[in-house]
This record gives C-alpha cells, structure tokens and sequence, in this order.
C-alpha cells in the first residue's frame, strides 16, 4: 500500500466528491463504527442516508434549536452557575449529549445526575473507539473497554428505548395513531424500516452510539475551541466584547472562523474502490490510501488570505466559499449535523431574531452573558490520550451575567 497526501484546497474538495474514493479513516475503530453510515459506500450508504435524512432537515433542526435547545440549556448551565465554575469539555458533553440522545432515539427515563453521567462515561468511551486510529494509548485496551461500554448502553439505554418504539410504532400499524405521534428521531427511523435496508441487532446498536459520540464530541471540542479563540480576539476590548454580546449575526461569524481554524477530524482519509487519478501526476491504486490535510486545506492563503493562520472574524471570502473551509466536509459524506452545529450562513436579507445560528453559537452566546472567563488558577490542558489537537480539561469561572 503507498500512502498519498494532499493538502491543496481545490484538490481534496475534487476528492471529496468523487464517488470511486470510499471513507477510510475509521477502519482501526470498527469496534463501533462498522457498519455505521459513516463508513459505508456506495448504494448501501445511499440507502441509509436516504433513509435517516427524514430525521436530519433544516426545519427540524430550526425546530430543535428555537424550541427545544433553550430549555436544555438552561437547566445543563444551572449547576455551574451555582457552583461559579465548569470545565468547558464536560459541559460541552453534557449539554451536547442530551440533545444528540434526542436525535438518536435514547430516552433517559430517570433523569437523575447519576443516569446522566452514567451516559455521559459510555459516550465519552465511544469517542475514543470512533477515533482509535489517533489514540496514544494501548489500542486493544481501549477496544475492549469499548466492547463492555457497548453491552452496558445496550442493557441500560437501548432496549428500554426499542421497546418503547416498537410498541408506539405496532400502534401505528394498528391505526391506533398518527405518523405524527411516533418519536421523530433515527432508532424510530431504523426500526421501522430494519427489514428493507437488511439492519441487525449489533448495527442499531452501533448506528446509535455513533450518532450519540459523534454529535457530542465534534459539538464539545467545537465550542471549546471557539471561547477559546473568541476570549484571545477580545483580551479586555470592551467594544469588542459588546460586539460579540449584541450582534448575534458577528458572533456565528466568529464561530464558523474558529470551525475553519479547528475541523473536528484535522484529516480524512480515503481508500480508491478502483484505479483513480488525483491531481495531474497521482495515480491511485485500489489498496492505496488517500490523506486529506483539512487543517492545511483550511488554511489555504489562495483561498483564505494572507493571515490564514490567524483568527480572524472579519475575513472577506468570495461569495460562494464557505466560512468554515472543509471542516464540514463535502459530498456523499457530508456532515448531517452541519446545520445543527454550525446554522445557516446569513445574507443581508436575514432576519436576526429568525435566524438558525446553529447550537454552538447560542452555547457560546450564554456563557458570555454569563461572564464567563477562563480559570487564572487552572490553566487549559491539552488532551494527551489522543494525537488530535483537541483540549483536555478547559476551567472555566463564572462572574455576574451581564
């Protein structure tokens, strides 16, 4: 196998859609992500995603952020107000994970703390198995541990939500109810269509711990990255913090720059189903694989100018390039929660208090109402257990809400 690596802009945006290169980056994490849309290819991948988009559409997602994300924000934020402090990961994980759960179909039937973090541990597992190719630490280890995580969220979260489902949806095929009383979300998706797309058991199972890991893990470190460049840009401006305060519209803007500046996965990797040509003088074989440098691409000056590397909220792009580069991705595996993360990219003709700012920039939006600002005593850590540049521990304090 040779392995090939790109980093150009245009180059890996050609690769991303061309349908003879299949995902290849979670194949050391197949002990959760085998079979999971992610890495399919192909009329397989076509079918499920087909299928699971009824779930994932912009007015749901509008529906979930004006409606539903508020009420979970403010009872998660609670707690760290009282205490006046936070870790920004935890936090991230915690506000993140309950409305993932909702997308993937998980009830949690107690509502206790200790329910919540008894999820929270197992999802925080499952991150670590989705990204085993980039873990530092002993890698059959950490498969095992994600094995056993796997049986304890099947016993404790998975079957009391199946059967829940199964019986709403029986009443439906009785008549018994509407379509429109069944739960909106992907295990209800799943299970009532198990049977055309050829589903197992341990493929639901997977299915829905990867939506639950992927939406908190990719939300969590995106937010954190964002306060993180956010609060450097501000350094005590008071013009500049009241800018970010009472100008929602600049504030999604900032976030979509922190997006470029720190994709989620600063790679991707792609596997050729047959012989591909990349650029004028790379020729791909079948058991080649493919690099795809997303933190370069982004930070392409051809495309995101001089000062590239820099954060900087007020960059001028041509129309048609997105704010947040690669980050998002492109094509057949484009990110389904896109919208649910990053929004919808305003234009002049946008209405601010209608608006879908997407759940990172309300996340960040509350904690600087809330004066929060970094712990002096705690500095931010990175994460050591993984090669991606994420943050480990972020302390946070809070002051008076402004």
């Amino acid at each position: 196998m040779t392995q090939f690596k790109i980093s150009d802009y245009e180059t890996i945006k050609n690769a991303m859609v061309n349908r003879d290169l299949k995902q290849a980056l979670y194949d050391e994490g197949k002990v959760i992500m085998d079979g999971v849309l992610l890495t399919l290819h192909g009329e397989e991948h076509h079918k499920r995603r087909k299928l699971e988009h009824k779930v994932f559409q912009r007015d749901y997602f509008k529906y979930y952020e004006q409606e539903l994300f508020p009420k979970t924000l403010d009872e998660t934020i609670e707690p760290f107000i009282k205490s006046k402090k936070a870790d920004l990961i935890d936090f991230g994980y915690r506000i993140t994970m309950n409305l993932t759960a909702d997308f993937a179909g998980i009830d949690r039937t107690k509502k206790t703390p200790s329910e919540t973090n008894k999820l929270l541990t197992l999802v925080k597992k499952f991150s670590e198995g989705a990204t085993l190719v980039h873990s530092k630490r002993d890698k059959s280890i950490v498969e095992k541990e994600v094995l056993d995580a796997l049986d304890i969220f099947e016993i404790d979260f998975l079957k009391p939500s199946i059967e829940k489902r199964l019986k709403l949806i029986s009443a439906y095929n009785n008549d018994e109810i509407e379509k429109d009383q069944l739960p909106r979300d992907v295990l209800t998706v799943l299970l009532m269509n198990e049977d055309n797309i050829n589903l197992d058991d341990d493929i639901i199972k997977k299915e829905i711990a990867f939506y639950l890991q992927a939406g908190s893990h990719s939300t969590a470190n995106s937010m954190t990255h964002a306060f993180h460049e956010i609060s450097n840009w501000i350094n005590d401006d008071k013009q500049k913090f009241n800018k970010i305060k009472n100008d929602p519209i600049f504030l999604q803007k900032c976030v979509h720059e922190s997006m470029r500046l720190h994709p989620a996965s600063p790679v991707a990797w792609r596997k050729p189903t047959c012989p591909v040509k990349i650029e004028k003088s790379t020729h791909l074989k079948e058991d080649d694989l493919l690099v795809m440098d997303l933190y370069t691409a982004n930070r392409d000056v051809g495309i995101f100018g001089e000062d590239a590397n820099s954060f900087n909220p007020d960059r001028k792009l041509k129309s048609h390039q997105n704010l947040w580069g690669l980050t998002f991705g492109i094509g057949l595996h484009m990110c389904f929660g896109r919208d649910l993360d990053g929004g919808v990219s305003p234009n002049r003709e946008t209405d601010p208090s209608k608006h879908q700012y997407g759940v990172v920039t309300l996340l960040i939006k509350k904690l600087f109402e809330h004066n929060v600002q970094r712990d002096p005593k705690n500095k931010p850590e990175r994460d050591i257990k993984t090669e991606r540049p994420n943050w480990g521990k972020y302390p946070v304090i809070f002051g008076e809400k402004k």
